[in-house]
């Protein structure tokens, strides 16, 4: 059995994924309409029925905002998030749709077990994900302005991690954003900039010798561009002789645009 990632959009205008087994379909957020999360299904070739769960990462619009369409459109699935989440979701989503759980667990959809971690964002209870089926991983891990020792344990066996590569520091400071934008951003609950990302894959290749790809996530518009995250990852991992294609793959998910299909 493989699992699948499937990305529909991913950056501050709208986030949602797609991870599917055999027998599974799970989508991870609803940041964009819930049309285009429809849409997007159907152009991965999963019938509705086949999903049949929604986890959520936190409160923040870029992750919820058709929350309440595709729970109203796709009623037999369940909607799974933590306590601090669902005090500000809860209204979106039907009461028998709702499954709570506590960050640090695991559980299954279907075939597929999910383990929660926490993050450090600005927000009420912000989670990843790793998803585990016949011995492969699957990890998510973007809006979080750090990385610590829970994090890097759930990421440590991914086969496919999704990681944020958020900024470039520099552009990010010499840029038009507000001082105090800036500063939420380049804080410990903001997110990662290009050159955490690139410590966190060495890190990561310093440890099990396997197979990995690595997919770089939520870049910035206004404060990054895919060519510089690309460019400056594959400097820093050269710098510890660590290459692409040789120690791992390495892919951009485009902000606004449903990416290729990733099995593992």
């Amino acid at each position: 059995m493989t699992l699948t990632f499937c990305s529909f959009a991913s950056g501050s205008n709208g986030n949602s994924y797609l991870i599917k087994s055999g027998q599974t379909a799970i989508l991870i957020d609803a940041g964009v309409s819930g049309r285009r999360i429809l849409d997007s299904l159907k152009q991965a070739g999963v019938e509705t029925d086949e999903v049949k769960a929604m986890l959520v990462t936190h409160e923040h619009s870029d992750h919820i905002k058709s929350l309440k369409t595709v729970n109203r459109r796709l009623p037999h699935i369940k909607t799974y998030a933590n306590s601090g989440t669902w005090k500000y979701i809860k209204d979106m989503v039907n009461e028998e749709q709702q499954v709570l759980f506590k960050t640090g667990e695991e559980f299954f959809v279907g075939d597929v077990k999910v383990k929660t971690f926490p993050l450090s964002h600005d927000a009420e209870e912000p989670v990843g994900f790793s998803f585990y089926l016949d011995g492969k991983q699957i990890s998510l891990l973007t809006d979080t302005g750090c990385l610590s020792e829970d994090m890097y344990s759930a990421i440590k066996g991914a086969d496919l991690l999704v990681l944020e590569a958020n900024h470039d520091v520099e552009m990010l400071r010499m840029g038009r954003y507000p001082w105090f934008l800036k500063q939420r951003i380049l804080g410990e609950k903001g997110h990662l900039s290009n050159v955490a990302a690139a410590d966190a894959i060495c890190w990561l290749l310093s440890g099990e010798k396997k197979k990995r790809r690595v997919l770089l996530a939520h870049l910035s518009r206004e404060n990054n561009f895919p060519e510089m995250a690309y460019q400056t990852i594959k400097n820093l991992l050269e710098e510890k002789n660590y290459y692409i294609n040789t120690n791992v793959a390495l892919n951009i998910i485009k902000r606004d645009e449903m990416s290729a299909i990733y099995t593992v």
